[in-house]
């Protein structure tokens, strides 16, 4: 597990904003809802997508809740 994945997950479970950029496409403010893994990858699940992890570059965690 990276160190990213970890940030990811821990950012899940405390309900915090997360922006990164996915396919050169910068997201702001989206709330990770949970982080599942199937066959040994990992998706994000948001309100409105789904996300593959390793598509996500430059996650940035928020302080701010949900």
């Amino acid at each position: 597990m990276t160190i990213e994945l970890r940030f990811l997950k821990k950012a899940t479970e405390d309900r915090n904003y997360i922006s990164f950029t996915y396919q050169n496409k910068k997201l702001q403010k989206i709330k990770p809802l949970k982080l599942l893994e199937k066959e040994n990858k990992y998706f994000l699940h948001t309100k409105d997508e789904v996300f593959e992890f390793d598509m996500i570059k430059k996650i940035h965690i928020h302080k701010e809740k949900f």
